[in-house]
């Protein structure tokens, strides 16, 4: 086998590995969390929890006034200060955060989650900033 066939086939095996992995988690999110656009993102704010999973430097640049900070980064260590009797509102700055944290929380017993479809990126209401 040439060296250049041996190279192909490995950057089609990583390739595909990425591919159905990044499909995976897509299809777990559908299972774990119901995506909702910012006008029911906004109507459920009011009695739930919101939870920015970006880091904190990110979160003090801006972020969805009321969202409380949980770093994915730190979701092993303070996901049991969310309350699960509460729907849970969770976004990133896209969604690749947000469908982690849910698959994470649901297979730790939540079951009222909901993610913020095109994340704080597309958000157009009230916005906090430490750094304005």
């Amino acid at each position: 086998m040439s060296p250049l066939l041996v190279f192909n086939l490995i950057l089609l095996a990583i390739l595909v590995y990425l591919l159905g992995r990044e499909g995976y988690l897509r299809i777990m999110a559908r299972r774990s969390a119901k995506w909702i656009d910012e006008a029911e993102f906004k109507e459920k704010m009011r009695f739930s929890q919101v939870i920015d999973v970006r880091e904190k430097d990110v979160y003090d640049s801006g972020h969805i006034l009321g969202a409380r900070n949980v770093p994915y980064t730190t979701l092993k260590q303070s996901y049991m200060g969310l309350r699960k009797d509460q729907d849970l509102l969770i976004y990133d700055q896209k969604k690749t955060l947000s469908i982690r944290t849910a698959n994470f929380l649901r297979k730790k017993g939540y079951t009222n989650l909901y993610i913020l479809k095109g994340g704080y990126q597309n958000w157009t209401g009230k916005i906090k900033s430490k750094n304005k």
